[in-house]
Formats: structure tokens, sequence, C-alpha cells
């Protein structure tokens, strides 16, 4: 990402009510975003916080991305979900080319305590791209639907009934995975903005702020505590 692109970014963060960049709907696993605080960050401070951290950690994140060689491509595109009423969130997608798109919410932006939690954030969500997350889950979720489809027929059920059961077991399959792909997101990520210069134990403090998901059955999440003690893990593997 460019350095003008990012101050054209930035510039929608501080024009809420301007240009609306809608961004379509979140197609692998996302990071969980925090209740919105009382304290959030003031726009201009917000903003300084946001510029230095994509500047450091996006061009790791596409070195990671190339080193790697899971997807083709590794050009970044970040920008700001400024649509109204938008919860703190962020999440990673590909456009029709299938280049990535890493989005942040301005509520994200300005719920941020540090710049530790932006490149922690930052890096989880590149994370997801360069570990090829999103065509995992779709080959994830057809194999459940194939199966159940087939499960279906062979007991004798009817068109509609087929269906539900495709449909359910297109959900079972796209979340077999789901949990083990935000652990390797996340020490991926923490493993990118340690080497971008962040603390990414610091920036696991994001999670403090989210409900715990626990161990929910066919949950997307896992446990805060195990993500943090991933998060942990990787940073004394790396010598942090």
């Amino acid at each position: 990402m460019t350095r003008s692109a990012v101050f054209a970014a930035i510039a929608a963060l501080g024009m809420i009510q301007g240009c609306v960049q809608t961004q379509p709907s979140p197609a692998a696993p996302v990071m969980m975003a925090p209740a919105a605080q009382p304290d959030i960050l003031p726009v201009e401070m917000a903003a300084r916080n946001f510029v230095a951290v994509v500047g450091q950690v996006e061009p790791v994140a596409e070195r990671y991305c190339q080193t790697m060689r899971r997807v083709a491509n590794c050009d970044f595109q970040i920008v700001i979900d400024d649509r109204p009423g938008q919860p703190p969130n962020a999440f990673q997608t590909l456009d029709q080319s299938g280049r990535p798109i890493l989005a942040f919410t301005v509520a994200l932006i300005r719920d941020a305590r540090n710049r530790e939690e932006l490149a922690f954030v930052l890096g989880h969500e590149a994370a997801h791209h360069i570990a090829g997350h999103i065509p995992r889950q779709q080959n994830s979720a057809m194999a459940g639907a194939v199966l159940a489809g087939i499960l279906a027929q062979v007991g004798g059920a009817g068109e509609e009934a087929i269906a539900r059961a495709q449909d359910l077991g297109a959900t079972v399959g796209a979340r077999h995975y789901s949990k083990e792909f935000e652990l390797e997101a996340d020490s991926l990520g923490a493993e990118i903005a340690f080497v971008a210069g962040y603390d990414p134990r610091i920036g696991a403090a994001f999670f403090d702020r989210l409900p715990d998901p626990g161990d929910q059955f066919l949950g997307s999440h896992p446990a805060n505590a195990d993500r943090k003690r991933v998060v942990a893990q990787t940073v004394a593997a790396l010598g942090g």
C-alpha cells in the first residue's frame, strides 16, 4: 500500500460522514471486535497511530506472504470501513480479482488503546490471507455440503430436506477448522507484528475486552486465554 493511499484512507477517518467505501461481508474468520469503550482516542491521535502501524506492518506482512508462497496475490489493500454505525471490527476478504483486502472500521481504530493493538490486529488479518484461510474454508464448506447431501439422499430425503442438509453441512464444514485458523492467524500475526517492531503481548490485551467465547460447540473463535497463550509462546520462540 502506498503512503499516499494510507493518507487517503486517513482522510476518511476524519470525515466519517463523507464518502463511504462499502466493504463486502468477510468471507474468512474475522477478528472478533471489542465492545465500544467510552475512552476512545481522539481522531487525530487514532489517525497518527494507524498511519504509523500500517507503514511498519504492511511491508513485513507482504514479505512474509511472498516468502511463504501459499497465495498468489500479496498486494495488500488496507482500507477503512467508514459506514455509519459500524462496531469495532477488522476483517480480511478478497476483491473480485483476488487482491487481499484488510478492512478496519473507524470504531476499531479509535478503540485501540495503543499502536501494539493495531499492529497485532493488522498482522492477524494479514495472516489469514497469507495462510490461505479463505480457500481452505471454502473447500471445507464444500466438502461438508457434499457429504451431508449424499447422506441425506441415502437416507431417502426429499429435495428440500437434502438442500437443508447441504446448508447445514456447509456451515459445519466451514467452522470445522475456524478455531484452528484463528490460532494460526494469532501466531503468524504476532510474528509479523514482532518483526515490524511491536510487542504483540501488549497488543493481545485486545482480547481482554472481548466477550470470551470459551469452548462453544461449533464456535468460530477459541477461548481468549488460548489466544493470548499462543501469542506469548510465539514471542518467546522469537526471543522476545
